[in-house]
């Protein structure tokens, strides 16, 4: 059965935010609220987490998982990037953007694409998710909620405890979250000299990445 955590979207509760991190290192898998839509999250360095991760979303190794991060301060261990590429990323984050980017042989295999060798990178805007970060002291690895076989992530807590309740482990309630997708930015190109590739456009704002 899910733990509901119940937290106030500006001033989140310590003690509860506590509580859903130790769910976290214990191998547990949270939905988590974020700037853009409800998200499922789990430690990074867990082989069954992120096989369940795939199976909740019913995807394979080809669907590039997402690391949220705090900062930038984790790109040197889990990405390369350029000058170039930094002064993008810094220019769009924290924010709804996800960027495609070569993983680092800290990576593990099974987290990066199996054959471009890549991986998602995210530093999120909201509140919660940054204190919750923070508290387990490491990168998340996350994936949008969105029900197998439908089109659209879920933003209602309450409606995801009830429809995942005995198959996760923790429910974040920090009220509705803007009903609009990430942008991804594919940054890979670059080391080849090419143009970013916008694979998908969503709430964060191309002009922030000079792509509008």
């Amino acid at each position: 059965m899910a733990q509901y955590f119940e937290v106030h979207p500006d001033n989140p509760q310590p003690r509860l935010l506590k509580q859903a991190a130790a769910l976290l290192a214990g191998g547990g898998i949270l939905a988590v609220p974020t700037d853009s839509s409800y998200a499922l999250a789990c430690h990074l360095d867990d082989k069954a987490c992120a096989d369940r991760l795939r199976q909740l979303r019913g995807v394979g190794d080809k669907h590039h998982l997402t690391l949220l991060c705090a900062d930038l301060s984790a790109l040197a261990t889990y990405a390369r990037v350029d000058n170039r590429q930094y002064r993008l990323l810094k220019a769009a984050t924290p924010g709804p953007f996800t960027f495609i980017l070569e993983a680092t042989r800290e990576v593990p295999r099974r987290l990066s694409h199996p054959q471009r060798k890549t991986i998602g990178l995210r530093v999120p805007e909201h509140g919660v998710l940054q204190a919750l970060i923070g508290l387990h002291g490491a990168p998340l690895l996350a994936t949008t909620l969105i029900p197998i076989g439908e089109d659209a992530p879920l933003n209602d807590a309450a409606e995801i405890r009830a429809r995942y309740e005995r198959q996760i482990e923790g429910v974040i309630d920090a009220g509705a979250c803007p009903s609009q997708p990430t942008t991804v930015v594919d940054l890979s190109p670059m080391w080849t000299g090419d143009d970013p590739v916008v694979v998908r456009e969503g709430r964060g704002e191309l002009s922030l990445v000079g792509l509008a």
